[in-house]
């Protein structure tokens, strides 16, 4: 899924960040709810993070909620300084191994 409209704030200057989240997962017995990420990731919008860290925090948070099979976040930050920069943070369960699913980084991406 992609999230063209992520916003954080810098922890030094204050000045806003955005960033485009693409997040592909295989759930187990849990899915993310829309709505609740919707509101969750908007939670971000007055609070001051570094892009690595952030990146991290949303990612552990979603998989400490769902307990995916397997989850990727990569945020796309929109340049500041003349420098555009891109995090990716995975998770896979123990034991669990792609057998056979589609390779999600070769689908179309829509941006």
């Amino acid at each position: 899924m992609v999230i063209p409209e992520f916003t954080c704030l810098c922890p030094k200057t204050g000045q806003p960040d955005f960033a485009t989240l693409v997040l592909d997962y295989v759930p187990d017995r849990l899915c993310v709810e829309l709505k609740s990420l919707k509101l969750y990731i908007w939670s971000y919008r007055d609070e001051g993070a570094f892009h690595e860290a952030v990146t991290n925090r949303i990612l552990d948070d979603l998989v400490r909620a769902t307990k995916p099979r397997y989850m990727k976040l990569e945020a796309r930050f929109n340049v500041r300084g003349g420098i555009y920069t891109t995090v990716v943070a995975d998770y896979t369960k123990r034991g669990w191994r792609n057998r056979g699913i589609a390779d999600l980084a070769a689908l179309p991406k829509q941006l």
